[in-house]
């Protein structure tokens, strides 16, 4: 089993600590492990002296010594274990340029979204082996493979961790904060956004219309219906977009989906394509 990326996070608030270790446990890849926590600068100067991690997840706005500060301390005088990457997790979007000046992996808005944190992570195991690259070493952490259409979405629900099979999803619809995943069994809630999706699995999923992905393979007709049939799919949506009524028929699940007008002919060209 390959090592786990070991995490620090620096945060004045005990529930954000919390929200931020459930998000670290609940991604598979690259796996994580949070070594330690810290409340403020001070507390996480004396933690990093006596230990050592390969990433600290840091606040910015902290009483005492900011996050900023303290992170451009820790590039001045590394630690003794070496000095950790760095991704800023915060409320604020106004100091990313001046995170970035100080070399920072990532910066995290919150409320941070899972699939944003995968990446930030994954691309600290590839600056992880980088280093070690130049300094003669193997990678500490492996880097996680490309995401593919055969492997895992991970979910959180009800305390529990799912992995549904990507090609068990027959659709995953927008709806207010969340996307609902359907497959043909059930239906779940995830974090994170359709445009995410679409281009971790642009050969797997169909943009059908700005709220809704649908399994390729999943497509089974496409039809004109009336206006009123899908308002609640096109969201009392004013523009237009679904003007001229038109959705598709979802398999194993037999439900019907709103169609963009301009989405129309790459849906009858996913048609035309499927075997069954």
């Amino acid at each position: 089993m390959n090592a786990a990326l070991r995490v620090l996070i620096v945060d004045d608030e005990s529930l954000a600590r919390l929200r931020l270790r459930g998000l670290l446990d609940a991604i598979a890849e690259p796996r994580c492990e949070v070594v330690g926590e810290a409340a403020n600068a001070a507390q996480a100067t004396q933690w990093l002296a006596e230990h050592r991690c390969d990433v600290v997840m840091l606040d910015v706005q902290m009483p005492g010594v900011d996050g900023l500060n303290l992170a451009e301390k820790l590039r001045a005088v590394p630690p003794p274990g070496g000095a950790p990457l760095f991704i800023f997790v915060t409320a604020h979007a106004m100091h990313a340029l001046q995170a970035f000046e100080l070399e920072a992996l990532d910066y995290l808005t919150k409320p941070v979204r899972r699939e944003r944190l995968q990446a930030a992570l994954a691309r600290a195991t590839l600056r992880l082996a980088e280093r070690a690259a130049v300094q003669g070493l193997p990678p500490p952490v492996a880097a996680p493979a490309p995401l593919e259409a055969g492997e895992f979405i991970t979910l959180t629900e009800r305390g529990r961790v799912l992995r549904v099979p990507v090609s068990d999803v027959l659709y995953v619809k927008a709806e207010l904060k969340y996307l609902t995943l359907r497959t043909a069994s059930a239906s779940h809630l995830l974090d994170g956004s359709l445009s995410d999706l679409e281009q971790r699995f642009p050969s797997r999923f169909l943009r059908v219309h700005r709220n809704a992905l649908v399994a390729r393979a999943a497509v089974r007709e496409l039809e004109r219906h009336a206006a009123t049939n899908f308002g609640e799919l096109d969201g009392g949506d004013p523009s237009g977009e679904a003007a001229d009524s038109w959705a598709v028929r979802v398999a194993h699940v037999d439900e019907w989906l709103a169609v963009s007008r301009r989405q129309v002919a790459a849906v009858r060209e996913a048609i035309a394509g499927v075997r069954c």
